[in-house]
């Protein structure tokens, strides 16, 4: 690409060819080129179409929001069918809540990028699929496979969010890290918008219980559930309308608080030893254990989807990387905790899918980390880290279907 620019920067429509042809890749390559580019006025105005960014806050088409109203109504109306049809509540939130906020983003998305009919009926099939599998097992709220077959197809959910975000064609595996960015965009723009939403749902129910009308049970009931079920439809919308504004705030959240976690991991190893905590016989200890590791290798991972190509930042890669082996070791004990429960106490569907999943997840990361520190190294460059990531994904996905769909039944739905 880089020749290619430099071959044609005279020549508007080849430059402009280059461009659609591959926008990530010739934004890149120019970016890196510009220096050495600067005197020339082609030059000068790409910099200025490429690095250009509008002033405030972009609220997009009066059509789009309609369609990202209609499907926040439609997710708030299937979030109320437990009283609209008399189900029971128990039942149906654990089966149906991921569906409820899943399904109208793939919805959106599909909708969005515009995919092909085929693409939008495949996430349709696998997405009703799974709502009548789940429907269907068993009402055994004590039921440990029930409670796996929920999380896990919530995995599976989420991976066809990404499908549908992502799209297919061509630099489909860059949509996909664009898309693990995107997710923690999300957590960046959907937090101060439930700050926003609870201050206000707090101001207006106090305000009505002074003039005496007490409105909380109406309130909570209705315009909570439909303003939650917009949430994260509105959060993503207003990311794809203002991606540069959004994407800053969520690079510097995670830059921030990369070091911050690592400080905390570290300190709560070590609090651990000290306070004899034991997660080889304390269960509740060993899933908070899990949750931690799992919370850290998110944080790794959306960090390193929003590092910029153009700064490359040696403290943020050493951080990460830290992060990274941190985290080896904190699976390395949970996955020592889980044999011996299993060896002391035996086989239940729990451990073998905890047993599973931090198996995954540690092959995971020992391959992200061997690569951040080719990084560091100067053997390899963040694109490399990048696909390593992406490239993982259909791993989960395959474990989260046979653990869903298989795991019910080996066990006898126990």
């Amino acid at each position: 690409m880089k020749a290619s620019i430099r071959q044609h920067l005279s020549e508007p429509d080849q430059l402009e060819f280059l461009y659609r042809s591959d926008k990530a890749a010739f934004r890149k390559a120019f970016l890196d080129l510009y220096p050495e580019l600067r005197a020339s006025p082609m030059a000068a105005f790409w910099w200025e179409r490429l690095t250009y960014e509008p002033e405030g806050l972009h609220w997009g088409k009066q059509k789009e929001w309609g369609i990202v109203l209609g499907l926040a109504v439609l997710a708030g109306i299937a979030a109320k069918l437990p009283l609209i049809l008399g189900i029971n509540e128990e039942f149906f939130y654990p089966r149906n809540l991921g569906f409820i906020l899943f399904g109208s983003l793939s919805a959106f998305f599909c909708w969005k990028n515009q995919l092909e009919t085929r693409q939008v009926l495949l996430i349709a099939a696998a997405g009703l699929s799974g709502l009548l599998y789940l429907n269907l097992l068993p009402a055994n709220p004590k039921s440990d496979t029930l409670i796996l077959a929920c999380l896990h197809l919530l995995f599976v959910l989420w991976w066809l969010f990404g499908f549908s975000h992502a799209g297919g064609g061509q630099q489909r595996e860059k949509r996909w890290i664009a898309f693990l960015k995107f997710n923690g965009d999300m957590l960046v723009m959907g937090v101060p918008l439930a700050m926003a939403g609870g201050l206000l749902s707090g101001l207006t129910i106090g305000l009505f219980s002074l003039i005496g009308l007490p409105i909380e049970a109406f309130y909570t009931e209705y315009i909570l559930v439909f303003g939650l079920a917009a949430l994260p439809l509105v959060s993503a919308y207003l990311i794809q309308t203002n991606p540069k504004v959004v994407g800053k705030i969520s690079q510097v959240v995670a830059s921030l608080f990369s070091p911050l976690v690592l400080l905390m991991v570290t300190s709560y190893l070590g609090a651990i030893l000290y306070s004899g905590k034991n997660p080889y016989t304390d269960r509740e200890f060993l899933l908070l254990f899990n949750g931690l590791l799992v919370g850290v290798l998110a944080l790794v991972f959306f960090s390193i989807a929003g590092l910029s190509y153009q700064r490359k930042n040696r403290w943020e890669i050493g951080v990460l990387t830290l992060l990274s082996l941190l985290s080896i070791l904190v699976n390395a004990v949970a996955l020592s905790a889980i044999a011996f429960r299993l060896a002391e106490w035996g086989v239940t569907p729990n451990r073998m899918a905890v047993l599973g999943g931090n198996a995954l997840i540690l092959l995971h990361l020992l391959w992200v980390s061997k690569k951040l520190i080719g990084v560091l190294r100067g053997k390899e460059d963040l694109e490399a880290v990048r696909k390593t990531m992406q490239s993982y994904l259909p791993v989960y996905l395959v474990w989260a279907i046979l653990v869903s769909l298989l795991f019910p039944t080996l066990f006898g739905f126990a």
